[in-house]
């Protein structure tokens, strides 16, 4: 008996390899790949004309689909840098990315500087926040950015209260970019931060013992540690923003269509090859980011141990010198702009939700309460998207987490072609929910032939697999760096003792990250709850709707309906926070 115990926990990381692989064919990879083979197999034949009619398409390469027509590259890069430029909707598309990613770094790397280097009262709780904004669902910040910035918004009463005209940033790229800020700055604040903190001081002092000053040893000393982490928070927002899909939908609509939104909407006119050649497109360019992010946080990854953190600063002055004030005054003034990024949305959201044309009012969740007891079958209603999405979101959170704890491990052991697998297994980070809820749609909802039999699931379980796959790769990004950084030399004393590899990981590495692994259940948790893109293709024409679908269609008809469902959902996505700040701790890698 104890041979075969041992037999199997020698054999149980392989076996559990094994059970994840074939979990990712079957609700990533087969799915995804029904819907590519539709770029080159058109009406039975092996084809690259879709793919290649693209290419030389300057609707969509714009200037660049000249060098795939044979034109020089010296005419194209005239053609780039002239002002009547065309970029196309990939170009578009990489331009709105790169201005959002641009100015997310620039919102939060000055966050990342306050939480890391002061120290205030409530300073751990606005570390705990800076992971709201990321969790919260999009659509409910696109309904958040319409009640503040809309023509009826906040921002235009304040304007009319002090005799200034309205202003119409609705829809615009403007829009856009800041909405993408406020999803993707606390993201760059939290991984820099991290970053931050893990500087030695002990190095910054001796720098300034052999006489550098506060600026030169920046320099020299921790901005050398601290732009890793940047550059790997830029690319992360670079792939995120690249392949958005609500955001742009709902502030941009298709008068600034990027990539995804073409996407959804040629196969929504079921114009399958064009589809499906432009998301092959959009998979090749963001996975040579996401694979030359991995490539650089595999290479700067810093084991923990012997740093000794540099302490932090009082934020309120010691003294009222220029040296103490300046900093602390360029914090304040970044403050004010944090607040109107960060909190109008969504304070206007619970405002517009609680306010009509004759003041404060309770209508629009008696609406909810109203449509809920007499709505018709075919109508949206509250309590079933309740349901349904924290039905979904347990059941994804059952799946994704293991695949996302076993992913972590393989992904942080030394062996051959590692970077390759943490390629493959982050790779729904990098294609289009749109896609991955298509290809479920096609390849398991409608069902395969297996031996004369045909395999179908219900929509329920596509849906769950879709959330599945979306929410286990933020569990890898938060687990894997806290099993990286762990020291080896528990984990061998271990296996010296005899514990089988097995046995060293449940009594020894995954104790030590749990808290990372409550954190990573809880992303997934929260990401399940707001996803919308693969749940807009899986529950269209059925009754298994979700928060966020409830609040799209609801925005068809009216914003105060949509904003109070949007303050129910944030009131349920907001659980999630809880679970991290009262487990997670405030280390948690992302």
């Amino acid at each position: 008996m104890r041979r075969v115990r041992a037999g199997i926990e020698r054999r149980s990381l392989p076996m559990l390899a094994a059970a994840v692989l074939a979990l990712l064919v079957v609700l990533f990879y087969y799915p995804v790949a029904t819907v590519f083979v539709d770029a080159v197999l058109v009406e039975g034949r092996l084809t690259l004309r879709v793919f290649a009619s693209i290419l030389t398409d300057p609707f969509y390469l714009g200037e660049l689909a000249r060098l795939f027509a044979g034109d020089s590259p010296v005419a194209v890069l005239r053609a780039l840098l002239s002002a009547d430029r065309r970029l196309g909707i990939v170009g578009f598309t990489a331009y709105q990315a790169a201005l959002s990613t641009v100015v997310s770094v620039a919102v939060g790397v000055p966050l990342a500087y306050l939480l890391a280097r002061y120290e205030f009262p409530g300073r751990r709780t606005v570390r705990s926040l800076t992971i709201l904004p990321f969790v919260l669902p999009s659509i409910m910040v696109a309904v958040g950015f319409f009640a503040a910035f809309g023509a009826d918004g906040t921002l235009n009463a304040v304007l009319g209260a002090v005799g200034l005209g309205p202003v119409d940033l609705l829809p615009s790229l403007e829009a856009i970019v800041v909405a993408h800020a406020f999803y993707n700055a606390p993201l760059v604040a939290r991984i820099t931060t991290a970053s931050w903190e893990s500087v030695d001081a002990s190095a910054v002092e001796t720098a300034r013992s052999l006489g550098a000053g506060p600026f030169r040893a920046f320099r020299d000393v921790v901005w050398p540690q601290v732009y890793p982490a940047v550059l790997m928070s830029a690319a992360l927002t670079f792939v995120f923003t690249f392949g958005t899909f609500p955001i742009v939908l709902a502030l941009g609509g298709f008068e600034l269509a990027t990539l995804e939104v073409f996407i959804y909407g040629l196969i929504r006119d079921l114009a399958y090859a064009e589809g499906a050649a432009l998301a092959l497109l959009e998979l090749a360019i963001s996975l040579s980011v996401l694979y030359g992010y991995l490539r650089y946080e595999a290479a700067h990854t810093v084991e923990a141990g012997s740093i000794r953190p540099q302490e932090r600063r009082p934020l309120r002055p010691p003294s009222w010198s220029l040296r103490e004030l300046l900093p602390r005054i360029g914090l304040a003034a970044y403050a004010v702009v944090a607040l109107v990024l960060f909190c109008l949305p969504i304070a206007s959201m619970v405002y517009a939700s609680l306010s009509g044309p004759t003041g404060l009012t309770l209508e629009h969740y008696r609406f909810l309460l109203e449509r809920q007891v007499t709505g018709a079958a075919f109508q949206v209603r509250p309590w079933p998207a309740v349901r349904n999405s924290l039905l979904f979101g347990a059941a994804a959170l059952a799946v994704a987490l293991p695949m996302g704890v076993v992913v972590s491990v393989l992904t942080t052991r030394d062996y051959a072609g590692r970077e390759l697998v943490d390629t493959i297994a982050m790779a729904p980070l990098s294609v289009s929910s749109i896609v991955v809820g298509l290809g479920l749609l096609r390849g398991l909802v409608f069902g395969v032939e297996l031996g004369g039999v045909r395999v179908a699931v219900g929509g329920a379980l596509a849906i769950v697999a879709a959330h599945a796959v979306a929410g286990y790769p933020f569990i890898v990004r938060v687990v894997a760096p806290g099993l990286a950084s762990l020291d080896r030399q528990l984990v061998e004393s271990a296996r010296a003792l005899g514990a089988p590899r097995a046995r060293a990981l449940l009594d020894i590495e995954l104790p030590l990250v749990w808290p990372a692994v409550v954190a990573g259940a809880a992303f997934a948790a929260a990401i399940s709850i707001g996803e919308f893109s693969a749940t807009a293709v899986l529950a269209s024409g059925t009754g298994q709707y979700t928060m966020p679908i409830a609040i799209e269609r609801f925005i068809g008809r009216r914003l105060g309906p949509a904003t109070a469902m949007g303050v129910v959902l944030l009131v349920v996505t907001s659980g999630s926070f809880l679970l991290i700040d009262r487990f997670g701790g405030d280390r948690v890698g992302l």
